[in-house]
């Protein structure tokens, strides 16, 4: 029995769970939704309140739906929030949508984001392709055939699940699995995807069943390196025109060892055309490292590689939690985007000098203000050694001073 006694007992959240139906049935969903959930909702009659409110949504309304995502996502901003150190799953909505924006998915392509969290990425995905549907089967390509996730968390997968719905997507694809638990050799044509938009975890470390699954001289237990190498794996191949939009730590942009092999592959075999560098605090609190985001294609190999500095606002020192980036200020970025020229904040490096160091891509804007450039060790330490003497010159006259005041 679901009702017993004026109460909801545990067998309505296991009908909920047994639920299914067709391939893109909304059943899927909701059994997938209450997989991982136990009801921890102590009073019954508080619990038939609740799912009578929700009865009553009309939830083929369009306009009731649009209200709906807007409430999850304040919800999702709400936890994000509160979230700690467990908030790695949150990317800034700003970011999200600048990427979007100049990948420019088009309906038709595949887009797949590997570590996909709440669905934001798939969100504003899915926002920008349901502009371009014009017709029935438009609609049902958008639905059926467009949008992929992969997310192994049991938490941020339920959320994802529930985002994507409340934003209109019928039957979400999202796999509930690790995406790095395939071997990288084993991925084929039938594999790829044309579109991959993602801010994949940094700073977390893989066990070795997952780092067998790539190539022995690219094997590290960097979660952030076996994404990227992932990444590049399952970009379509033929047509050259499928393209990654990826956020990665500034480590990744320095990083030897393993780290400059992958590289020299993205260097090599695809083309990394934009490098935009975010400054302090975009992803305040929940992370202090840079940040940057990476724009790659199959069209070819890297020629050269342009680097956008994003500036702060005049005045800022940083974002914050109460005073975040907000995507009007990426409007001088995307008027460049198409059009690019060196500028204050643009500047371009050969892929070939890059190759020649290392694949080292941590270029420092060469229009910078110039006490930010540091001097040669020897100059420094000399520089160091005057304001020494300086500073004990100055003290010597201190002590005589107060020995004459002593005296009179």
């Amino acid at each position: 029995m679901l009702y017993r006694n004026g109460k909801w007992g545990a067998g309505l959240f296991r009908y909920l769970r047994t639920l299914s139906g067709d391939r893109d049935d909304r059943r899927n969903v909701i059994a997938a939704v209450f997989k991982g959930v136990d009801n921890r909702m102590k009073s019954g009659y508080l619990l038939r309140d609740v799912i009578n409110k929700v009865g009553g949504i009309h939830f083929t309304s369009s306009e009731e739906l649009h209200t709906l995502g807007a409430l999850y996502e304040s919800m999702l901003r709400e936890m994000r929030d509160a979230a700690g150190d467990s908030g790695e799953f949150y990317t800034p909505r700003a970011v999200v949508r600048l990427m979007v924006a100049v990948t420019d998915p088009r309906l038709g392509e595949t887009v797949l984001d590997p570590a996909s969290g709440t669905g934001g990425f798939l969100v504003e995905a899915y926002r920008h392709l349901e502009k371009q549907v014009k017709t029935v089967a438009d609609r049902r390509r958008l639905q059926e055939q467009s949008l992929f996730g992969c997310e192994p968390k049991p938490l941020p997968y339920l959320l994802c699940q529930m985002n994507l719905l409340l934003h209109g997507l019928d039957a979400p694809r999202i796999d509930p699995g690790n995406a790095l638990r395939h071997k990288l050799a084993d991925m084929g044509e039938r594999d790829r995807v044309d579109v991959i938009l993602t801010n994949p975890p940094f700073g977390g470390e893989e066990e070795k069943g997952i780092q067998g699954n790539f190539p022995e001289d690219k094997q590290t237990a960097e979660t952030a390196l076996l994404f990227l190498q992932l990444i590049m794996r399952k970009l379509r191949r033929q047509g050259g025109a499928a393209r990654a939009a990826v956020v990665v730590p500034n480590g990744t942009l320095f990083g030897d060892g393993v780290c400059a092999r992958i590289k020299k592959d993205l260097l090599q075999e695809f083309n990394l055309h934009a490098i935009v560098r975010l400054p302090n605090g975009v992803f305040a609190p929940y992370t202090s490292i840079p940040t940057n985001l990476l724009f790659f294609d199959r069209s070819g190999a890297t020629r050269e590689v342009w680097y956008y500095e994003h500036p702060l606002p005049e005045g800022r020192k940083n974002y914050t939690k109460t005073a975040p980036l907000q995507f009007e200020e990426f409007a001088p970025l995307i008027a460049w985007w198409k059009k690019r020229e060196e500028n204050e904040h643009a500047w371009k490096v050969p892929a070939a000098e890059l190759l020649a160091t290392g694949c080292n891509l941590d270029r420092k804007n060469p229009r910078a203000q110039k006490e930010a450039m540091h001097l040669p060790p020897e100059q420094l330490a000399a520089s160091i050694l005057e304001k020494e003497r300086r500073i004990m010159e100055i003290v010597g006259n201190i002590q005589k001073l107060l020995g004459n005041a002593r005296d009179q």
